[in-house]
């Protein structure tokens, strides 16, 4: 008799999911004109630490929190949008944002996420996803729940988005038009 592959749900019961188990709704807690929490966080594409207060000054930044639950189970939601933000990478580059995209995926499991899914973007993991919790977005079923900010050039949020079931993350359009007002 043939089993069913359980290889890909490798990883998915852990310690971060039974954190994230309990729903706990996005808040509305971070105003917009606000100083964005700060970050300090580990890149995996580019093998480096990234400072969200390093960019202050320098140019503005896409914060995309992302819903992955390991290198081989993504979100339903999420995964066109990982795919999509990918795709458009070059846009946000060209108009002088940093697109910084936060999964809560352990270090292996990032490294596999960045070259499975041919990653130009910095991929930064976040497996305690204590900054998942510093933006308040929220989390169920055992991953924290998808997100993005729009932060200007002197740190302030301009624009966010919350998951919902009627809207899973940001449009793309809708990100790269948020970067017009800075």
């Amino acid at each position: 008799m043939a089993y069913p592959n359980t290889n890909k749900f490798k990883g998915l019961i852990n310690r971060r999911f039974f954190q994230n188990l309990l729903p706990i709704p996005a808040e509305n807690e971070l105003e917009l004109g606000s100083i964005a929490p700060e970050i300090q966080i580990y890149d995996i594409r580019n093998d480096k630490q990234v400072k969200l207060s390093d960019y202050r000054g320098v140019k503005p930044v896409i914060l995309d929190f992302t819903r992955i639950f390991t290198e081989q189970q993504y979100c339903p939601f999420c995964y066109p949008h990982i795919k999509q933000i990918n795709e458009r990478y070059d846009e946000f580059v060209d108009r002088g944002i940093e697109l910084l995209m936060i999964s809560s995926t352990d270090a292996q499991q990032s490294k596999t996420v960045v070259r499975d899914l041919g990653l130009k973007m910095p991929f930064l993991s976040d497996p305690s996803c204590a900054r998942f919790r510093r933006y308040h977005v929220g989390q169920a079923l055992g991953a924290p729940l998808p997100a993005q900010f729009a932060i200007d050039i002197d740190g302030r949020i301009i624009f966010k988005h919350l998951f919902s079931f009627l809207h899973h993350n940001a449009e793309i359009d809708k990100l790269l038009a948020s970067t017009n007002k800075i």
